[in-house]
């Protein structure tokens, strides 16, 4: 059915049980999952008149959050491996998280891609935006979302 199954994650609880329900299905299917966790490429202030960060602090930043990141992926890997499925854990930086997946997704030939829904509401789904809802509409290739 599967070859290769994408999962997005965030290292949250919700995302967990994406990735729960990923390598279930891959074990299923006898497929290849592939991990994603998208980091952002700098730090950002949204705050008017913030201090802007040294080039130093900036590097040492996107080294903490690309170090966190790769523990995500890996602990994904490690519990894949643990039910006999086969898990390339991978990093990808943007700002845009929804395009990231898409990308990747084409890139690594995926058959589906598996994420949680946060299941946000009103003023917080006006505000927040939604990323799920990024990929389902702008996605060519199977999206399976999990709440």
């Amino acid at each position: 059915m599967y070859d290769r199954i994408l999962v997005a994650t965030d290292g949250s609880k919700l995302s967990k049980k994406a990735v729960d329900s990923a390598i279930s299905l891959a074990a299923l299917c006898g497929a290849e999952l592939i991990a994603l966790k998208v980091v952002p490429r700098y730090p950002q202030s949204y705050f008017e008149g913030s201090i802007p960060l040294s080039a130093d602090d900036v590097a040492r930043v996107e080294k903490q959050w690309a170090e966190d990141g790769q523990g995500v992926v890996d602990a994904v890997k490690k519990a894949g491996e643990a039910k006999g499925v086969k898990v390339k854990p991978i990093l990808a930086k943007s700002d845009v998280v929804s395009d990231a997946l898409i990308a990747a997704a084409k890139k690594h030939k995926a058959d589906i891609i598996v994420m949680a829904s946060h299941g946000r509401k009103g003023v917080k789904r006006l505000l927040l935006g939604s990323e799920t809802q990024q990929v389902l509409t702008h996605s060519d290739i199977p999206v399976l979302v999990l709440r």
